[in-house]
């Protein structure tokens, strides 16, 4: 794993060098570097700490938030009582009834002036979430992750653009793509299958497990293109119905893999109506299965066109992630631009260019008729260049 710090580094440590405040929550997908930015900003810091997993706790031991947190303070106890000591807890949401157990030792310590700062970690943003407002409000701060930028491959690994398109924003398997079958093999072993296999159940029920699958597998296949939910059922032969597709698409997008962009309408009215347009987070889903490989897929400028596409539609959602900016698709009869960003500023269409994907730009014209105030974007085809695009955050583009 590579030394490179992300920019919420700073933001963690400056944190924990302020007084005693706020429990500091950090989420995100697997293998963003959770993990690796806490140790990174523990190593930076002059303070003691306690570290603990609790996906390898016993789940059915309730008492063992209070067992480890009953260590830390006599651990505390045992030092200058006028230093701080940093308590972490990794994969949090593993644990039943978290946040309650955490708010009162929390107030307990608050209480008695312990100087305990609280650092939680979880991949699980919507349980998270539900637990830190029913129970930590007004007690937290969120620090969130998503999957790495070109501009911070670049930065780590040296990479280009099209390598980074092709193989995605995943650091833990960036040294394995000179091997690509061992690279295709850990994205799709140490970062699919489990977030398919547990996260994914963590956040509902699943009664239709093998529909949640081939959904996914269709999902990235078809990443990039908009696909009506009956058309999705009758393409998975499954005896289920377009409300379970929409709620199994509406839980993979909560772990981050696959999002279905709405159509953007102002009034709302035909939004939930619309059929999906599918986006991957992370363009290393789509390629992983693919057999031709990186030179093969490159050599294919139709396909290569779509990976593009995604790869836009990956950038902008991990870069609205956690603001108020939100991305949509529009689409009147044949008329299409590929994205819309909608912020407090702009409404901004976006169409992306590359390959053999040159339509024309009526729909862009059709758009901006439809829509007098909203502003466009080419992106590749003599507009602006790709990577100037990729090495641009989504709140540089919605200004």
């Amino acid at each position: 794993m590579t030394t490179f710090q992300r920019a919420p580094f700073k933001v963690l440590k400056n944190r924990l060098e302020q007084p005693r405040l706020k429990i500091q929550m950090v989420t995100g997908p697997r293998q963003v570097g959770k993990t690796t930015l806490v140790h990174q900003v523990l190593a930076s810091q002059n303070l003691p700490f306690d570290f603990h997993l609790a996906d390898a706790m016993d789940h059915m031991n309730h008492s063992w938030i209070d067992h480890i947190w009953t260590l830390s303070r006599k651990n505390w106890d045992l030092q200058d009582p006028d230093q701080t000591r940093i308590l972490v807890i990794d994969e949090i949401q593993k644990v039943p009834n978290w946040a309650e157990m955490v708010k009162r030792l929390w107030d307990q310590d608050t209480a008695s002036g312990r100087k305990i700062q609280v650092v939680l970690l979880g991949s699980s943003p919507l349980l998270l979430q539900k637990g830190m407002t029913e129970s930590l409000m007004g007690r937290f701060e969120r620090i969130g992750l998503t999957h790495w930028s070109w501009a911070e491959m670049k930065e780590a690994f040296g990479w280009d653009l099209d390598t980074f398109i092709y193989f995605g924003g995943y650091p833990g398997a960036a040294p394995f793509i000179q091997d690509e079958a061992r690279w295709a093999e850990y994205v799709l072993e140490s970062l699919v299958e489990p977030t398919l296999s547990r996260d994914v159940y963590d956040l509902k029920t699943i009664q239709k497990p093998g529909l949640m699958r081939k959904l996914f597998d269709f999902g990235v296949d078809y990443s990039s293109q908009v696909i009506s939910y009956t058309k999705m059922l009758g393409q998975l032969h499954d005896a289920g119905n377009t409300v379970t597709i929409a709620e199994y698409l509406t839980l993979l997008d909560q772990v981050s893999f696959l999002c279905g962009l709405e159509k953007y309408d102002p009034a709302g009215t035909r939004r939930r109506r619309s059929s999906p347009k599918l986006n991957v987070y992370n363009t290393a889903l789509m390629n992983a299965p693919r057999v031709q490989g990186f030179n093969g897929t490159r050599r294919d400028q139709v396909l290569w066109g779509r990976i593009v596409e995604a790869a836009v539609g990956a950038h902008l959602l991990n870069g609205i992630s956690a603001s108020r900016v939100k991305l949509y698709y529009w689409r009147e009869r044949d008329l299409e631009v590929d994205f819309v960003l909608e912020s407090s500023a702009l409404v901004l269409g976006i169409e992306v260019k590359s390959g053999t994907r040159n339509r024309s730009r009526t729909g862009m014209a059709a758009f901006t008729k439809r829509f007098p105030g909203a502003e466009t974007l080419l992106i590749g085809g003599g507009g602006m260049e790709l990577e100037e695009f990729f090495s641009m955050s989504v709140r540089e583009i919605a200004m």
